[in-house]
């Protein structure tokens, strides 16, 4: 496959009938991960998610123009959160992932200039995101170019479904 020029590719928020796209990009972002077993998302969760409840939003980068679009090539997948030290919402970006044979020319870039758009339409404070350790690339991204700076001090943590059922002995009610 040829190379595009760096401007031969657009970025727009997901529409619905996008659903197998976002589906296909997790999958690859999975894989990319080193674990596709984990990936666990259907159509039917992303359109009550994301579509209907709207607990996150997602942009899309296609190649082409947005009067004549191509190929899918990257997704960012976002919610908003809330800072009680600043006392005002935060952009957390959940999954940015940007195909193979497209990086290196500019999309994440401007999936974070989309970002930034975003977050202060909303007055965010601050963007927020993790990488994994081992993702060496992005995280020379994230600093050199977008001068992110790490969040050495904190622990990551997290409970799935079983931990939050269990969660559930500790309530004072019902």
């Amino acid at each position: 496959m040829p190379p595009i020029p760096k401007t031969a590719f657009h970025i727009r928020e997901a529409k619905e009938e996008d659903i197998p796209v976002i589906l296909q990009m997790i999958k690859d972002l999975a894989t990319y991960e080193k674990e596709p077993e984990s990936a666990k998302a259907t159509p039917e969760l992303l359109k009550v998610n994301i579509f209907t409840q709207k607990h996150a939003s997602t942009l899309l980068a296609f190649t082409g123009t947005e009067s004549n679009p191509g190929e899918a090539v990257g997704m960012a997948l976002y919610f908003f959160n809330f800072s009680t030290w600043t006392g005002r919402p935060g952009l957390y970006l959940e999954d940015l992932f940007v195909s193979e044979q497209y990086r290196k020319l500019g999309i994440g870039k401007a999936f974070f200039g989309a970002l930034a758009k975003v977050a202060q339409e909303n007055n965010c404070a601050r963007m927020d995101w993790s990488v994994l350790k081992w993702n060496t690339p992005s995280i020379q991204f994230y600093e050199k170019v977008l001068g992110a700076k790490g969040m050495d001090e904190w622990e990551g943590m997290r409970l799935e479904e079983t931990g939050i059922e269990a969660l559930k002995k500790f309530a004072l009610t019902g």
